[in-house]
């Protein structure tokens, strides 16, 4: 993860594990006697923050409470001092946890029964409740009730850099909302359950990408289209040398969507510089070599940067999977928290790194009006083939084979064609000797679909709705699964991945299926296996093919 970045290190003897007292007692040496802090806060942070994943802060306090009246004077005071530090740096933990702040009380009793009245004062919680909320860097704008407003009022009037600025102002203004509280919450559940702020920034992120789909699809002609989209390339150069990489992720994705990139009417006016920045953008965001391309980009960059939330999520749980809570002799892994804290705190601290944009208030409310849009993947869908319908200009068999466009091929041009598929085929040819019909072909193709289905080779999939952890292209269309939750649909047989929209339009058989009507009656030998089943392997997809453009 980000291992090399980290400059604090852990105690030597606590690298292969720590029980819970021996973690506490190493944080309240931590303090003198006049509840200074000696030497580093590193393992007191760690302790703090990340104890919520295997323990309540109510138990932590618990433990704290157990261990006062054991403890010597000097000790006692430490802990003291130790709760002290938890109450000032980590207000916000009693704040959201009333429960922690009667715990507290019940602390300040034990003290008193001790005759150490005059340490209550350390452990005051009563000012937290009037303390305000960190103020965050961006300002709070107010809805608008008006949501009617059309999408491209706001992007006709702005220029790539300002449209790249001000949606830099909304993603930062989002990602600064994600508490380390939120983290920690994503890292025990691995959803968004009761999780507004993350979900929130999310939800933008989607927002943006099928605002960019339907900017692009808002035009009527395929021209107008590209240069929408070339537009969208030069928003997104400008996000990259930002270093807004969540939006730069979110633009990209709406132009690589399947419902932008089978306009092959618009992309034929696309510029080769421009297919070469978006190509670019693409390897920068690729996901080999878990992210390597973009890993390398974010680590250069110094300063402010808004980082790929996917990605860091993902590096999360990775690591919570891969390290156990506990080591030998049940003690706790201190490296595994350290590892989970110093990502986190690496993501909290760029928050406190303000981007020196001018936004500008009004612009920022339009836009995020137009950011809420009412409109469904079915509906871009179908605006999306209202704009290239479907095979509109698919090149077929006849435009490739019927050169005289008189609707017949010849029997040898047919032969070629139907070479992959040891189908009989009568041609009923009365007129035209020889030739034959468009009508004929597909009744054909049609048979020959019928006899790989009954011999359970059909494309029929085992598709199941799936969130995936990294960049996924749909196997049907090519586009870009999109999103960060249940993106498509992945076919549990076979590992097919593709859009909701293409799952039923499926033109590539389910190998697994295949496999098994093969072996269901019993082992076939060369003698009793079917023709069919010697089909080439790319039959199917050809076949399907064919019957597309018919």
């Amino acid at each position: 993860m980000t291992q090399g970045k980290v400059t604090m290190s852990l105690p030597g003897h606590f690298t292969k594990g720590a029980s819970w007292e021996e973690v506490i007692q190493a944080c309240i040496q931590s303090f003198d006697v006049e509840g200074s802090v000696c030497g580093s806060s590193h393992l007191m942070n760690i302790t703090l923050t990340m104890h919520r994943l295997l323990m309540s802060s109510s138990d932590l306090l618990e433990k704290l409470t157990s261990l006062y009246p054991l403890s010597s004077r000097p000790n006692a005071l430490r802990i003291c001092y130790f709760i002290r530090y938890w109450i000032q740096e980590f207000w916000t933990m009693f704040r959201l946890h009333s429960s922690l702040s009667d715990s507290m009380e019940q602390f300040q009793d034990l003290i008193r029964d001790q005759g150490q009245e005059r340490l209550c004062p350390l452990l005051q919680t009563q000012w937290i409740n009037d303390r305000h909320w960190s103020q965050k860097p961006s300002q709070k704008i107010k809805a608008n009730s008006s949501k009617k407003r059309k999408v491209s009022l706001l992007f006709d009037h702005l220029e790539p850099i300002e449209l790249a600025e001000h949606l830099t102002y909304l993603e930062f203004k989002s990602f600064c909302r994600i508490s380390f509280a939120d983290y920690q919450n994503y890292i025990r559940s691995c959803c968004m359950k009761d999780n507004p702020m993350m979900e929130r920034s999310i939800t933008l992120c989607n927002g943006i990408s099928q605002w960019v789909q339907l900017m692009v699809l808002s035009r009527p002609t395929a021209q107008l289209r590209a240069e929408v989209f070339t537009k969208f390339i030069h928003v997104a150069q400008s996000l990259h040398l930002m270093h807004n990489f969540n939006t730069l992720m979110a633009v990209v994705g709406g132009l690589c969507h399947s419902s932008i990139s089978r306009l092959k009417e618009t992309s034929s006016h696309v510029s080769h510089e421009v297919t070469k920045v978006l190509n670019e953008m693409t390897d920068l965001l690729s996901s080999c070599r878990n992210y390597d391309n973009y890993r390398q980009a974010y680590s250069r960059c110094a300063g402010f940067k808004i980082p790929i939330l996917g990605v860091h999520l993902k590096d999360l749980i990775s690591v919570n999977e891969a390290m156990s809570d506990y080591v030998e002799d049940n003690k706790v892994n201190v490296q595994k928290l350290q590892a989970l804290y110093n990502h986190i705190n690496e993501l909290i601290q760029l928050q406190q790194i303000t981007p020196q944009l001018d936004a500008n208030k009004d612009l920022v409310h339009l836009l995020t009006l137009s950011l809420d849009l009412y409109y469904t993947e079915d509906e871009i869908y179908e605006l999306s083939y209202t704009r290239e319908p479907k095979n509109s200009k698919a090149p077929s068999v006849f435009k490739n084979y019927d050169h005289d466009e008189n609707g017949f091929i010849s029997q040898g041009d047919f032969e070629k064609i139907a070479a992959s598929f040891p189908f009989s085929f009568c041609v009923m040819d009365k007129e035209k000797e020889g030739l034959i019909s468009r009508e004929e072909i597909t009744a054909y193709f049609m048979r020959a679909s019928v006899i790989c289905s009954k011999l359970g080779l059909g494309f029929v999939h085992n598709f199941q709705e799936t969130t995936y952890m990294k960049p996924t292209f749909c196997d049907n269309c090519s586009g870009f699964l999109w999103g960060v939750i249940k993106q498509g649909y992945r076919c549990r047989d076979c590992g097919m991945n593709c859009h909701r929209l293409c799952k039923d339009q499926v033109a590539f058989e389910c190998k697994k299926n295949a496999k098994g009507s093969s072996t269901s009656e019993g082992p076939l030998t060369p003698d009793s296996t079917p023709k069919i089943l010697h089909l080439h392997k790319y039959s199917d997809r050809l076949l399907c093919t064919l019957l597309k453009h018919f």
